[in-house]
Formats: C-alpha cells, sequence, structure tokens
C-alpha cells in the first residue's frame, strides 16, 4: 500500500505539473514581497464558507537573511498549488474564489487568523514580532492554532527565529526540540521516513543539483516542533529545506519535479491532516 501511495502521488503530481507549465504563469520578484508581483489576498468575512483556506503570515521583516525574500517567499503558487493538491488527495473540501483556490493572507493581530487551520511562514529568521504580534500569536496557538515555519537556512537564520518564537512562546515553559521520526506527523496520511532537503529550484539550477544552500552550514535538513502541555504540536519548523519549493516550483522542470515534489508533498500533507486534527 505504500508502494502504491506513492505511485499515486507521482500520477496525480505529474499531470497536474504539466498543466501548470502550460498555463505560463510568471515569475519574479515583485514590489509586493511575493514572488509573482501581486499583492497580498487578505481575509473577508465572505472567506468564512466552511472550507479550507491556505493561511500565509505576513510578519514585518528586522533583518535579512541570504537568499531570503521576507513574508511573500514562496507566494502565492506554493499555497495555490498545495490547496489544489490537498483538494486531489484528501476528502478536504478547498474554499474557492470561482475555480481557483480561495488562499489568504494574514497578519498576527489580524482577527481573521483564528479561522486558520494551520498557517506557514517562510523565511522566519527574517521575522520580528512585536508585543501585540506575539500575544495574538500565543493566543493563536494556545487555543488550538498551527504555525509552520519553513525556508530558513544555517545557524543566523535559526537563532533569530528562534528569539522571535520565545516572545511567544517561552522557552522555559515551550522548548524546541527535534520531531522524532515516530511522531505521528510522520505518517498522519503517508509514510515519511526522513525530511528532505529541498533547495530552491534556482539555487539547484544554477549550482547542477546542489541542495545545500549554505555549504556547510546547512548541511542536514532537520525538522523541529514546540509542543503544548499534551503534546501537541504548535509551531512547527523545518530547517536548512525549502518544502514549499517542492510544491512552487512543481512545473518549472521534470528533474526537479521528481526529486522534490512527491515527497515535499507527502510531508505537506501530512502536516495538513495533522494540524486539522489535532
Amino acid at each position: 500500500m505504500r508502494k502504491a501511495a506513492g505511485a499515486m502521488i507521482v500520477a496525480v503530481l505529474l499531470a497536474a505539473s504539466l498543466a501548470e507549465a502550460q498555463r505560463g504563469w510568471g515569475r519574479g520578484f515583485g514590489r509586493w514581497g511575493g514572488e509573482a508581483g501581486v499583492p497580498p489576498r487578505f481575509a473577508t468575512e465572505a472567506d468564512q464558507d466552511g472550507g479550507f483556506h491556505f493561511c500565509r503570515l505576513m510578519y514585518t521583516a528586522v533583518r535579512a537573511q541570504q537568499r531570503g525574500m521576507g513574508w511573500g517567499t514562496d507566494y502565492p503558487f506554493a499555497d495555490i498549488n498545495f490547496s489544489i493538491r490537498l483538494s486531489e488527495m484528501t476528502k478536504t473540501v478547498v474554499s474557492k474564489k470561482g475555480e481557483n483556490p480561495n488562499h489568504i493572507v494574514v497578519k498576527p493581530t489580524d482577527e481573521w487568523l483564528s479561522m486558520c487551520p494551520f498557517v506557514m511562514a517562510s523565511d522566519p529568521g527574517s521575522a520580528g514580532f512585536s508585543p501585540e504580534d506575539a500575544q495574538a500569536l500565543r493566543q493563536y496557538l494556545l487555543k488550538g492554532g498551527f504555525l509552520w515555519v519553513d525556508d530558513y537556512w544555517g545557524p543566523y537564520a535559526w537563532e533569530d527565529f528562534a528569539r522571535e518564537i520565545a516572545k511567544v512562546l517561552p522557552p522555559g515553559q515551550y522548548p524546541i526540540k527535534d520531531l522524532m521520526p515516530d511522531h505521528p506527523i510522520y505518517r498522519a496520511l503517508f509514510e515519511v521516513k526522513d525530511i528532505h532537503q529541498v533547495p530552491a529550484w534556482q539555487y539547484w539550477s544554477q549550482t547542477g543539483g546542489d541542495t545545500s544552500e549554505m555549504g556547510p552550514l546547512s548541511a542536514r535538513a532537520h525538522m523541529a516542533a514546540i509542543t503544548d502541555a499534551h503534546g501537541r504540536v504548535m509551531v512547527l519548523m523545518t530547517h536548512n529545506t525549502d518544502i514549499a519549493d517542492s510544491w512552487e516550483r512543481e512545473g518549472e522542470e521534470p528533474a526537479y519535479f521528481y526529486a522534490f515534489s512527491p515527497n515535499g508533498y507527502a510531508l505537506g500533507m501530512n502536516v495538513a491532516v495533522y494540524a486539522m486534527t489535532h
């Protein structure tokens, strides 16, 4: 069954990624902080339709990280593609506007944050949380929310985010711990045996297939978490890897797709299922 599940992921993604490539969606750094030059799609009351929304956290960037782009890294195509695949590979009802997934952007203090089953932040080493941000995120997480941070590389970005999230969840009570392979996230839907190192598509293409974006400083990809008193994951950290790029860039090149997208989506589906059931 595990082999069949893996083959299903590849088959579904391959067909979809070819369709995306034919659509010819544009790329490039946008003035809005994302990679496609489109404004953030903020939540409104009309979005409260009971469906799944991919939520992207818009934070204030207070420092620059190597190869980082701030909150808009991987936005919006990672959000769009992931939402489509979630609807194809699970029975999750994904909110839509017309034919497109209804993904949204939220700030830490937005009233709509509570409607997010999980919220994702890319390049989190750049983030700075104000006292108001920290209080709002703490309330969200302790009430059952889930924050996934991804695509930050090397020890400096790790330390910077650890310092910021400590404002939200004091490490004396809520320490960061590596997530061991026996944790339910590794098998919530698909069996994931380890955390693959996914480089940005641009870096991978320019270097002829290298995966460690900061050389020896980011040699090992790993997954860590902060849990509540009952062991529920509140903050998930995928460090030294860019899982969301395996969604965003699934249609760029077949070699990149086969190397990274099936595993990236398997982990993403597991995280979404865990976040919505815990």
